[in-house]
Formats: C-alpha cells, structure tokens, sequence
C-alpha cells in the first residue's frame, strides 16, 4: 500500500506546471502564451499534457495571479507575461 494521500500524484503535476511557469515568464518577461507552451513542450518534457495557449492563458490567471501579471501587447494584439514585480510594457 502506498503512503501517498489521494490525489497526490495530480497535486504534483499541479505544482510542476506552476514552477514550469513561473521558471520561463521569470527568464522570459514579456513573453506570450504561445511561447511558454512551446517550451513546456519541447524544453521541459510536458508533451503529453495537451497544453494549448489558451490553456495556459487561463491557467496563469487563475492560479498564478500572485507571482505572474499580464499586459495586452498592442502591436501583436496578445496578451504577454511577466512577473509582478516587474513593471507592464515599456512605453
């Protein structure tokens, strides 16, 4: 029998993908939700997850709204990332 509580295993994935994130937007301010996923694709390993910009969009908001802020990138018509210490789009 194992000693791992119930739903152990999805509350890891859970944190995994938070510090995925919060790793790249930290190296990568101003970077776009299209561009975190092919990172988390390629780079960390996450192929099988089926994460889509849109997913990631929402996921930021909902879960990472303390340590990530976003700003609308006029020029490309996106949302872009960065971390909430750092100032929005640099006018």
């Amino acid at each position: 029998m194992s000693n791992h509580s119930k739903g152990s295993q999805k509350k890891a994935r859970f944190e995994r993908l938070c510090d995925e994130i919060s790793r790249f937007v930290t190296a990568n301010p101003g970077c776009s939700a299209q561009a975190i996923v092919a990172s988390l694709n390629h780079d960390s390993k996450l192929r099988n997850h089926g994460l889509t910009p849109r997913k990631v969009g929402f996921f930021i908001t909902r879960n990472l709204r303390q340590s990530l802020v976003w700003w609308q990138d006029h020029r490309a018509g996106r949302r872009v990332y960065g971390p909430s210490g750092e100032p929005g789009p640099k006018n």
